[in-house]
């Protein structure tokens, strides 16, 4: 973007200079010589280049902003609001139930996208990234990976990682690699219902444990593996569905729980890299037991179907690689390879960053509706645990709030025991909905829980 394709001539237009430089965005805009999702100069940068107050230019901004042409992303600065695609009509279809990361209103993740691309392709028509790749992921993917781990405290080498196609397939292939028909994963007594789907498919047993708001207890923890489970199964930070997070204690407890009896841990680490200040994995503590997953379905977009998987060892690494091929052959290589230089060049970072601070902004608006009532939240997830009071089910809260665009799975779903789950039900606040929606979506929930549905108008 040129700054000058449409910087105001303050000297020559008459009246107040902030409502000049608000024209002069909205004429910018009207005309395209601004484009959706376009990043504008930092405040201060543009006061200096007008030669105004600071409070000239944020005075302007806000009246643009005000005016429904650009939005605020916190620390990322202010955009140009993307008008240009319409979402999808409320009532249209298409709920999957699936937890999906909070879309920030500007077209930052399209442009990375559309950018990174083109970059990948621009060598011609014998890119290698056009051709299949290795099962476990290329040369470069896996550097790129072992690097990110590294990074995290998680010393790596591309000998130890795999590169999948998304989560659920690094499951998958995990499941198939050290688990045999009949044995035991323990795991929270609500749980990811992929992972009880494919321990139904390998003919697993699977042991609920008790947990409280932090997690899995580490008493029962070692209980089960004295019983003989072969491994326990654990999202760490913002568990789905019930939003705990092992505090450091407690996972270093679990940790001192699996060497002391061989237990395999799967780290479903889906959430752990959306916190400003993240707590150490489970791979950290104790990386010869432990099978760490970080996916970039659930921090960026599940556009991306690209997990790295860092395993306990290279030759455990090589077995994983086998049961990738046999499942899935590879995971995408241009995926892949848009994941590996955005790890290279920042872009990762920062598109984690704009999905945490919109997530932040959710959650803030859904703890103004959900106050009082029997709750729980990650600050800074996109997704809340609400255990009913009775006056309404799961099952109806559902279906009567789902077409307001709010994802609401009863917690049945997540239930190892069926049948013994209290009443509760998991929102998810991302995906494409804006505010606005997200607060009549909230609405009406708030008035089926707190009057009962008997009481509300089927309208509302």
């Amino acid at each position: 973007m040129s700054i000058h394709n449409w910087l105001p001539r303050l000297n020559v237009q008459a009246g107040p200079k902030y409502l000049a430089i608000a024209d002069a965005l909205e004429q910018a805009i009207r005309t395209g010589a601004l484009r959706p999702g376009e990043r504008l100069p930092p405040q201060r940068d543009l006061a200096g280049l007008l030669n105004v107050d600071l409070t000239t230019v944020t005075r302007a901004y806000g009246i643009a902003r005000d005016a429904g042409l650009i939005e605020g992303a916190g620390r990322l600065g202010s955009y140009v609001r993307n008008a240009t695609g319409a979402a999808p009509s409320i009532d249209e279809p298409g709920d999957t139930g699936m937890n999906m990361p909070p879309q920030p209103g500007f077209s930052l993740l399209p442009d990375a996208i559309r950018t990174g691309m083109a970059n990948l392709l621009r060598v011609g028509g014998q890119s290698p990234l056009l051709q299949y790749q290795p099962s476990g992921g290329s040369l470069h993917d896996r550097k790129a990976a072992a690097q990110a781990f590294s990074a995290r405290d998680m010393p790596s080498t591309e000998d130890d990682v795999v590169i999948t196609s998304g989560g659920q397939n690094a499951l998958h292939a995990i499941f198939g690699t050290v688990l045999q028909a009949g044995d035991t994963v323990c795991a929270g007594s609500h749980t990811y219902p992929g992972m009880l789907a494919l321990a139904a498919r390998f003919g697993l047993r699977v042991q609920p444990l008790a947990s409280d708001g932090e997690g899995l207890d580490p008493d029962a923890v070692a209980k089960a593996a004295a019983a003989g489970a072969k491994a326990v199964y654990v999202v760490p930070t913002n568990d789905n569905p019930t939003t705990a997070t092992l505090g450091l204690d407690r996972r270093r407890a679990i940790a001192a729980v699996a060497r002391a009896h061989g237990l395999t841990i799967i780290e479903d680490d889906a959430y752990g890299q959306l916190p400003a200040h993240p707590l150490p994995p489970l791979a950290i503590l104790v990386p010869e037991l432990t099978w760490h997953i970080a996916s970039v379905s659930k921090i960026i977009s599940p556009v991306l179907r690209v997990a790295h998987v860092r395993a306990p060892s290279a030759r455990d690494a090589w077995r994983l690689g086998a049961d990738v091929h046999e499942t899935a052959v590879m995971a995408p290589p241009l995926n892949a390879a848009l994941v590996s230089a955005w790890l290279r060049d920042g872009t990762f970072a920062r598109l984690v960053e704009a999905v945490r601070l919109e997530g932040i902004a959710r959650q803030r608006i859904a703890a103004s509706f959900l106050a009082g009532l029997d709750y729980a939240a990650h600050p800074e997830g996109y997704h809340v645990w609400l255990r009913l009071n009775g006056a309404v089910s799961a099952a109806e809260l559902a279906s009567t709030v789902r077409p307001a665009g709010l994802s609401i799975v009863p917690g049945e779903a997540f239930a190892v025991r069926k049948g013994e789950a209290a009443p509760s039900v998991r929102i998810s606040i991302g995906g494409a909905i804006d505010h606005e929606r997200l607060r009549r979506a909230f609405e009406r929930l708030e008035a089926l829980i707190r009057r009962g549905t008997s009481r509300v108008h089927p309208l509302i």
